[in-house]
């Protein structure tokens, strides 16, 4: 099925860490606030929806992609972000459609 980029209302990227990289993670979430037009989700230190990590999530529009997606790239810190659109089906959004930069977590697609 041919499908137009306009289904696609924002995306999210899920910025995964752990005890030990959450200072990482906080220069991060600080690096993308003063940089992107972006929302900032909280801190889930826990597991929270289909996440078996703790993260916290970066909401932003389809124009924000070319600039923050390339500079997370090269700036995650060593962290692993999972990037999704949201088109409204969020099982294909976290699976099918999903962009990896780092390693590829599992998640608990059940919630879905």
């Amino acid at each position: 099925m041919n499908r137009p980029i306009s289904v696609i209302k924002g995306y999210h990227a899920h910025v995964y860490y752990h005890k030990e990289s959450k200072d990482k993670a906080t220069w991060l979430r600080d690096q993308i606030a003063q940089k992107f037009a972006v929302k900032l989700g909280r801190w889930h230190d826990k597991e929270v929806g289909p996440h078996k990590a703790s993260m916290y999530q970066v909401a932003f529009l389809p124009q924000e992609f070319n600039k923050i997606v390339p500079w997370l790239m090269i700036n995650r810190q060593g962290l692993d972000i999972l990037v999704h659109p949201e088109t409204g089906n969020d099982l294909e959004d976290h699976t099918e459609n999903a962009l990896w930069l780092g390693n590829k977590l599992d998640l608990k697609l059940s919630v879905f």
